[in-house]
């Protein structure tokens, strides 16, 4: 099988050939891993992440947004009909925050309705240029943020929590407007030929919010912009990071393909063999291996010893031995990915 070949049969729920090893990465990082990429894209089955163009799906090309700096801040300020918005991103020597969220309490959102909204056109251009480069090396899968990644991404994340505490029906209303907006981008670029999404923003709700904001927030929309992928042929690869065990059920109602990164302790709550069960012929679990705390730092003995663990706690049906899906990728994560996937290669 070819490394394409073998993660579609796993999210299919098949036994491939070997179980893939696939490493979570950005065009960024094959761009700049000189010596690197190349063995990683042929040792390993590449999860590649790459984004659709053409513009911001849910805020839409009508929108009057005013670009400004002020020494290491960057403003962008939303003119609409009800009010100014304000988004104020901080950068330093080491890192970059957004320090201001355009939506302060609930009563701003008609601010954000106010805007008027005009759907630009997917452009998929970059997608399609790296499927032809990966080749049937790998899968490239087209990020994209649910409706939640709305009042998520508009409100603080203290704003956003006591959004849903207060004003419950403005949050719904925000993920409607933006699942809405989002569902018709993703339909047409899906009719274009992207055949592969990896939908975020699910963990929003899971680890901020907790169980009573799952149907509301995810169920009602979610499920449809799956359908909506599997109508046109897609693959439909859902991320939720944190403790996830008490939402195995829930996230596999949603009739998604995969999961990742379904982590073990301490940064979720995941028993493999038990999760690896209960998904068993719905959902393909991804992960779950720590590659920025501990990936990037053992020996590729210690590598293939924790992967060896995995396999055994997984099986191999319906499986895929992957990382975090941090998006973040080192010399010494590639290394161990190979040295797992030889691994694999050899048992």
């Amino acid at each position: 099988m070819t490394s394409r070949e073998r993660i579609l049969t796993a999210f299919r729920l098949g036994t491939p050939d070997r179980v893939p090893v696939s490493p979570f990465i950005q065009p960024g990082w094959l761009e700049k891993a000189g010596a690197w990429a190349e063995p990683v894209l042929e040792k390993t089955d590449v999860l590649l992440d790459v984004g659709v163009g053409g513009g911001d799906p849910v805020l839409g090309r009508a929108a009057e947004v005013e670009s400004r700096a002020e020494g290491n801040d960057s403003i962008a300020i939303f003119h609409t009909p009800k009010g100014d918005l304000t988004r104020r991103s901080r950068r330093t020597e080491k890192t970059s925050a957004q320090v201001e969220f355009p939506l302060k309490t609930p009563a701003d959102a008609e601010k954000f309705f106010s805007i008027p909204y005009d759907p630009p056109e997917p452009d998929i251009s970059n997608f399609l240029e790296w499927k032809q480069r990966v080749g049937e090396r790998g899968l490239v899968l087209a990020g994209c943020g649910d409706g939640v990644c709305v009042p998520a991404g508009w409100f603080s994340p203290e704003a956003f929590s006591l959004c849903w505490a207060d004003a419950p029906e403005v949050m719904i209303e925000l993920t409607r407007v933006g699942h809405e907006r989002l569902l018709r981008f993703v339909e047409k670029a899906t009719a274009m030929g992207v055949d592969a999404w990896r939908i975020v923003g699910g963990e929003y709700v899971t680890v901020q919010l907790g169980p009573s904001a799952f149907e509301p927030l995810l169920t009602r929309f979610d499920t449809e912009l799956v359908a909506a992928i599997h109508r046109g042929g897609g693959i439909a690869y859902y991320h939720n990071h944190g403790p996830v065990m008490r939402y195995l059920d829930d996230l596999a109602a949603l009739g998604i393909d995969a999961l990742d990164p379904v982590e073990v302790p301490p940064c979720g709550d995941v028993d493999l063999r038990l999760a690896k069960e209960r998904l068993r012929g719905k959902v393909c679990p991804v992960g779950p291996l720590d590659d920025m705390m501990v990936l990037s730092q053992v020996s590729e003995e210690e590598a293939c010893r924790l992967a060896r663990a995995c396999l055994d706690a997984a099986g191999p049906d319906g499986y895929v031995l992957g990382g975090t899906a941090s998006g973040l990728f080192t010399e010494g994560m590639a290394r161990n990915f190979i040295a797992m996937a030889e691994m694999v290669e050899r048992s």
